[in-house]
């Protein structure tokens, strides 16, 4: 492999696990954070009827978890295409 190659590849996986990263952060902040950790204080806002806390617990992060996957596809799309490794 030449050093180019080698230099694209490694960039290319950089920006992978940069991007990876972003969408676990995500992922943490409404799982664990907003449905854990501040449930009770979300609860005291209503949400279509329920408290907030359950409903991003019961709903809202199953919302969120499929948004993050579409965003990820997208984003790897992107990420192929730049660096030339597209199917």
């Amino acid at each position: 492999m030449s050093t180019s190659s080698q230099d694209n590849a490694d960039a290319y996986w950089a920006e992978n696990l940069r991007i990876i990263i972003t969408y676990l952060s995500v992922w943490f902040v409404v799982s664990f954070v907003a449905g854990i950790l501040f449930v009770d204080q979300l609860n005291a806002i209503p949400f279509f009827g329920f408290p907030l806390g359950f409903w991003i617990d019961q709903q809202g992060a199953i919302f969120v978890y499929v948004a993050l996957i579409w965003m990820y596809v997208s984003s790897m799309n992107k990420l192929d295409e730049k660096y030339d490794v597209h199917e």
